[in-house]
């Protein structure tokens, strides 16, 4: 039971670490998304704008997924900041070009239609899938 423990007490403080960091920049990650789109996502899903949150639920887990495998496959703290800005540039670039090819998407999600919003959260989804596992070799 002692090396369990010992295990445990060695390896809590490199769980914590990868843990704040990688929580970090999800966040970092979620200001700049929600600082680039044409509309107010805070604000809209404050007003209950259900397309809005589906909108921007999508793109905080499309941001998580690549990040989450950065943790996963990295080995040391630098290695998934380097793979975790890559994968966030990848998605928030992906996320620009989606939002650019659906020209009148930001105000029929500003509007609340949900079938949009459904379908930019799922472009979203599907671009962060294929990141992670670019990134997980």
């Amino acid at each position: 039971m002692q090396a369990v423990l010992d295990s445990f007490w060695a390896g809590l403080p490199v769980l914590l670490l990868h843990l704040s960091v990688t929580v970090a920049m999800l966040v970092v990650a979620v200001l700049i998304y929600t600082a680039t789109t044409p509309y107010k996502d805070w604000a809209l899903v404050r007003q209950g704008n259900i397309a809005a949150a589906v909108s921007l639920s999508g793109a905080i887990v499309g941001l998580a997924l690549p990040l989450a495998i950065c943790m996963a496959v990295s080995v040391n703290v630098a290695d998934i900041v380097i793979w975790g800005v890559l994968t966030l540039f990848l998605q928030i670039l992906a996320f620009r070009i989606t939002d650019l090819a659906l020209r009148d998407l930001p105000r029929r999600i500003e509007a609340g239609e949900v079938g949009p919003a459904l379908l930019l959260a799922a472009i979203k989804l599907a671009v962060a899938m294929i990141n992670a596992a670019a990134v997980s070799g």
